[in-house]
């Protein structure tokens, strides 16, 4: 997979996206999150640092989930019986996402209270 065309790696990574779409009811919530916060920047149309935080915040929060599936998967894929260090591992893992979401929603009041 090294050293290959940038369009190629560009199609795995639309892979990565269309599978995560199809298989993470998470991931989906996530999307839909960032579809809301794209709709509330259109209609307020908020200053620039607005539009910045809110998509940076947005764009976080789906990078972590995207990491979470993928090291969930690899983790089952390696270890498909349950043990206490996987267990953790996925709990963790779902600690950084629910961080990531809380960020967001910390930024997503931020703005609102600051845009009435």
């Amino acid at each position: 997979m090294k050293n290959q065309h940038i369009f190629r790696r560009f199609q795995y990574a639309l892979q990565g996206l269309r599978a995560s779409w199809r298989s993470e009811k998470s991931f989906r919530a996530h999307i839909m999150v960032f579809i809301f916060v794209l709709d509330l920047l259109l209609v307020t149309r908020p200053a620039p640092v607005w539009w910045a935080l809110l998509l940076l915040a947005s764009a976080v929060m789906i990078a972590v989930e995207l990491i979470n599936t993928a090291v969930e998967k690899l983790v089952d894929h390696l270890h498909p019986a349950q043990h206490e260090a996987v267990g953790a591992v996925k709990d963790i893992l779902a600690a950084a996402v629910l961080v990531a979401c809380l960020a967001g929603g910390l930024v997503l009041i931020a703005f609102l209270y600051t845009e009435r």
